[in-house]
Protein backbone atom coordinates (compact mmCIF):
# COMPACT_ATOMS: atom_id res chain seq x y z
CA UNK A 1 0.00 0.00 0.00
CA UNK A 2 1.65 3.39 -1.30
CA UNK A 3 2.26 5.39 2.01
CA UNK A 4 2.27 9.06 0.44
CA UNK A 5 2.15 10.90 -2.27
CA UNK A 6 4.31 14.19 -3.40
CA UNK A 7 3.39 17.12 -5.73
CA UNK A 8 6.24 19.61 -6.49
CA UNK A 9 5.17 22.85 -6.59
CA UNK A 10 8.27 24.65 -7.96
CA UNK A 11 10.93 27.03 -6.35
CA UNK A 12 12.25 24.07 -3.97
CA UNK A 13 9.18 23.61 -2.47
CA UNK A 14 7.28 20.04 -1.80
CA UNK A 15 4.16 19.07 -0.82
CA UNK A 16 3.99 15.41 0.47
CA UNK A 17 0.15 13.79 1.36
CA UNK A 18 0.11 11.06 4.03
CA UNK A 19 -3.00 8.88 1.86
CA UNK A 20 -4.14 7.32 5.19
CA UNK A 21 -4.74 10.43 6.75
CA UNK A 22 -4.73 13.25 4.60
CA UNK A 23 -1.91 15.06 6.49
CA UNK A 24 0.03 17.40 4.26
CA UNK A 25 3.78 18.49 4.70
CA UNK A 26 5.36 21.09 2.38
CA UNK A 27 9.37 20.82 2.27
CA UNK A 28 11.80 23.75 1.30
CA UNK A 29 15.06 23.88 0.57
CA UNK A 30 17.05 25.26 3.54
CA UNK A 31 18.93 29.01 2.77
CA UNK A 32 21.98 27.28 2.54
CA UNK A 33 21.29 25.48 -0.58
CA UNK A 34 18.98 27.91 -2.40
CA UNK A 35 16.05 27.29 -0.80
CA UNK A 36 13.87 29.68 1.63
CA UNK A 37 13.85 27.64 4.63
CA UNK A 38 10.29 28.25 5.44
CA UNK A 39 9.17 24.83 5.83
CA UNK A 40 10.97 21.78 7.19
CA UNK A 41 13.79 20.38 4.36
CA UNK A 42 13.37 16.52 3.63
CA UNK A 43 16.16 16.09 5.93
CA UNK A 44 14.95 18.17 8.92
CA UNK A 45 12.57 15.63 8.50
CA UNK A 46 14.73 12.78 8.53
CA UNK A 47 15.96 14.14 11.90
CA UNK A 48 12.65 15.08 13.33
CA UNK A 49 11.46 11.46 12.46
CA UNK A 50 14.31 10.21 14.65
CA UNK A 51 13.15 12.01 17.80
CA UNK A 52 9.72 11.29 16.98
CA UNK A 53 10.38 7.86 16.77
CA UNK A 54 11.73 7.51 19.77
CA UNK A 55 9.47 9.18 21.75
CA UNK A 56 7.03 7.03 20.21
CA UNK A 57 8.15 4.01 21.03
CA UNK A 58 9.00 4.83 24.25
CA UNK A 59 5.56 5.76 24.67
CA UNK A 60 4.52 2.17 23.74
CA UNK A 61 6.60 1.08 26.24
CA UNK A 62 5.17 3.24 28.80
CA UNK A 63 1.94 2.49 27.82
CA UNK A 64 2.80 -1.37 27.98
CA UNK A 65 4.13 -1.20 31.67
CA UNK A 66 1.12 1.98 32.67
CA UNK A 67 3.82 4.55 33.81
CA UNK A 68 2.88 8.02 32.72
CA UNK A 69 5.83 10.05 30.71
CA UNK A 70 3.46 12.45 28.62
CA UNK A 71 4.92 15.95 28.58
CA UNK A 72 8.34 14.17 27.50
CA UNK A 73 10.09 16.78 24.76
CA UNK A 74 12.76 16.05 22.78
CA UNK A 75 14.94 18.41 21.01
CA UNK A 76 17.06 17.90 17.61
CA UNK A 77 19.95 19.07 15.83
CA UNK A 78 20.81 17.99 12.62
CA UNK A 79 24.55 18.25 11.62
CA UNK A 80 25.27 18.45 7.79
CA UNK A 81 28.49 17.72 5.96
CA UNK A 82 29.92 18.40 2.43
CA UNK A 83 31.24 16.38 -0.10
CA UNK A 84 28.21 14.44 -0.63
CA UNK A 85 26.39 16.59 1.26
CA UNK A 86 24.41 14.62 3.81
CA UNK A 87 23.44 14.42 7.45
CA UNK A 88 26.25 13.65 9.34
CA UNK A 89 24.93 13.75 12.66
CA UNK A 90 22.13 14.12 14.99
CA UNK A 91 22.03 15.55 18.75
CA UNK A 92 18.63 14.08 20.13
CA UNK A 93 18.07 15.41 23.81
CA UNK A 94 14.83 14.09 25.61
CA UNK A 95 14.08 15.87 28.58
CA UNK A 96 11.12 13.88 31.05
CA UNK A 97 9.12 15.36 33.20
CA UNK A 98 9.63 15.98 36.82
CA UNK A 99 7.81 13.43 38.83
CA UNK A 100 7.84 10.33 36.86
CA UNK A 101 8.73 8.27 39.50
CA UNK A 102 10.81 5.99 37.01
CA UNK A 103 13.71 4.11 38.56
CA UNK A 104 16.87 3.43 37.23
CA UNK A 105 15.63 -0.23 35.93
CA UNK A 106 12.70 1.44 34.66
CA UNK A 107 14.96 4.47 33.04
CA UNK A 108 17.34 1.80 30.85
CA UNK A 109 14.19 0.20 29.84
CA UNK A 110 13.00 3.15 27.93
CA UNK A 111 16.18 4.69 26.96
CA UNK A 112 16.69 0.82 25.12
CA UNK A 113 13.43 1.40 23.77
CA UNK A 114 14.30 4.99 22.12
CA UNK A 115 18.22 3.79 20.93
CA UNK A 116 16.38 0.88 19.17
CA UNK A 117 13.54 2.49 17.46
CA UNK A 118 12.90 1.69 13.78
CA UNK A 119 14.34 5.30 12.83
CA UNK A 120 17.69 4.51 14.60
CA UNK A 121 17.98 1.59 13.09
CA UNK A 122 17.82 2.34 9.43
CA UNK A 123 19.61 5.34 9.89
CA UNK A 124 23.48 4.97 7.88
CA UNK A 125 26.10 4.11 10.48
CA UNK A 126 27.87 6.78 9.84
CA UNK A 127 25.06 9.13 10.85
CA UNK A 128 26.12 9.78 14.57
CA UNK A 129 23.36 9.64 16.76
CA UNK A 130 24.05 11.50 19.83
CA UNK A 131 21.29 10.65 22.73
CA UNK A 132 20.74 12.26 26.41
CA UNK A 133 18.31 11.54 28.22
CA UNK A 134 17.58 13.92 31.17
CA UNK A 135 15.66 12.51 34.05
Amino acid sequence: MQTASILYKGELRTSATHLKSGTVIDTDAPVDNNGKGERFSPTDLVATALGSCMLTIMGIKARDKGWNIDGTTVAITKIMGTEPRRITGVTVTIDLPAGHGLDEKDRKILENAALTCPVAKSLHPDIVQDVTFNW
